[in-house]
């Protein structure tokens, strides 16, 4: 019977595996459902079969400290239509990641503040070593919400990133990740390349 313990142990790790790719799956299904339903999206029905992502990996979803950032200065973000949008820093986190030790900044929309639907939206762009091999060149997006910040931490799982519309067509204006959200690794999850013939935006 000592060996039960140990598969007691292995059958919990399995079901939790299990229900965490269910986790995914559904939020990555409601992702591609967003694309149908809104009237800005670059993609058809028909072209969410070149949409591609990382298989589900919990190792790639982590507790990070969150420190708020105070009195900071609006400043422009670039977008990689040449223009730039508002943003100000609202907090830096800290976590490890592969056994690396990593912080990024968190960032609000100064635009998006103003609307009482979005208020709480806080974005995290990044860039990667992944970029131009398995994912976007440009970076990627995960979206947060600063009420999901409890006791100094928030969870920020990258099994979510995703690409922004400039990966699928010309036109749209997405910001660049700023450079101190560059991390030195390859972030193995979330979004891949999108394998469908870039659109041009009329």
């Amino acid at each position: 019977m000592r060996f039960l313990p140990v598969l007691l142990v292995f059958i919990s790790i399995n079901a939790f595996a299990q229900s965490y790719s269910a986790k995914i799956a559904k939020h990555r299904e409601a992702y591609k459902q967003d694309f149908i339903t809104d009237s800005r999206s670059p993609l058809k029905k028909k072209d969410l079969e070149n949409l591609h992502f990382y298989d589900a990996d919990s190792t790639y979803k982590v507790l990070a400290d969150a420190a708020l950032l105070q009195n900071e200065k609006v400043f422009k973000m670039p977008t990689y239509d040449g223009t730039s949008s508002d943003y100000y820093r609202y907090a830096h986190v800290n976590f490890s990641l592969n056994g690396k030790k990593l912080q990024m900044t968190l960032y609000k929309s100064v635009v998006l503040s103003a609307n009482p639907v979005y208020k709480d939206h806080l974005f995290l762009p990044f860039t990667d070593e992944t970029n131009g091999k398995t994912t976007y060149g440009g970076g990627r997006y995960i979206d947060l919400d600063s009420k999901a910040i409890a006791n100094n931490q928030i969870e920020i799982d990258f099994n979510k990133a995703y690409n922004p519309y400039c990966a699928y067509s010309e036109g749209y204006r997405c910001p660049v990740p700023p450079e101190e959200n560059d991390l030195q690794l390859a972030v193995a999850a979330g979004e891949k390349l999108y394998t469908g013939e870039k659109k041009h935006r009329k």
